[in-house]
């Protein structure tokens, strides 16, 4: 692992890491910050997914997180959305390819040898941070953007117990029925859309739910809202009688001014679950 840059923020360090990925197979970038506890031993650690075109810069600068988590005591992670590189494959297309990672692991050509976001975000990026600076792998929660809101919604419920609290800003909800997610889950797990289903939110929240408290926000002004479809899962959630919160945030839109201004809201929600006995 190499220290990209390193910054005091908030009385802690906003740094910026590269390292070689074996589950992406080459090199990979997250952005962490730690607050200042972290000087004292382990603390608890929020996931923050992003959406598609970011890389780990953009919420890192734009989403106002730093200054809540230091309130909090909270880690931040700021992983990428996708393998990059002059080797791995991509597409003229924004939503598909490098930047458009979608949080799976791809098994059809010619994204396979690369495309294994599920297994970077889920078991390569959490065993190195946890190694290698004063992380409490205990105590994790997740929370995302739009194409990173589907796939903060999606591992808290396929990874049963890793999280203990989920929020999301404007996730894509039910991309089974959306063309952000049946373009490209045809391109990365293939025709059979009986593979898709692990990867729906809205289908996950029907069949098993997340075992904790669910926080999701959506603008009344979000210019994707049909892609997004987040009826869906109020739909399931309300079916299933899920603990949380789905919301509508009047005259919002699907732009990091929406997220910034909800942020002290999601960090202290997942705060008082990280913080529980």
């Amino acid at each position: 692992m190499q220290t990209v840059s390193e910054n005091t923020c908030f009385g802690g360090i906003q740094g910026v890491y590269s390292h070689t990925s074996k589950a992406c197979g080459g090199d990979m970038t997250f952005g962490l910050f730690l607050p200042q506890e972290a000087k004292d031993g382990p603390v608890p650690v929020l996931w923050y997914l992003s959406g598609l075109t970011c890389t780990h810069e953009n919420a890192m600068t734009k989403a106002g997180a730093q200054g809540w988590a230091a309130e909090q005591g909270i880690a931040l992670v700021f992983p990428d959305t996708s393998p990059r590189g002059e080797s791995v494959a991509n597409d003229e297309a924004y939503d598909l390819g490098q930047g458009a990672g979608f949080y799976v692991n791809a098994t059809q050509d010619p994204w396979a040898p690369h495309f294994k976001m599920w297994d970077y975000v889920a078991e390569e990026l959490p065993a190195l941070i946890t190694e290698n600076f004063a992380i409490d792998g205990e105590r994790q929660s997740i929370t995302g953007h739009s194409m990173g809101g589907h796939g903060a919604l999606t591992l808290a419920m396929g990874l049963a117990g890793r999280y203990r609290s989920v929020s999301a800003f404007a996730p894509i909800c039910n991309p089974t029925a959306s063309d952000w997610g049946r373009k490209q889950f045809t391109a990365y797990l293939g025709a059979d859309e009986s593979k898709w289903a692990a990867h729906d939110a809205s289908i996950l929240m029907r069949e098993t739910g997340f075992d904790g408290p669910v926080l999701v926000d959506t603008g009344t002004n979000d210019q994707f809202l049909d892609l997004l479809r987040p009826e869906t899962l109020a739909d399931a959630a309300f079916a299933r009688r899920q603990e949380g919160a789905i919301r509508m945030q009047k005259g919002y839109d699907h732009s990091y001014f929406f997220m910034s201004s909800l942020m002290e809201d999601h960090v202290s929600f997942h705060a008082e679950a990280l913080y529980a006995d």
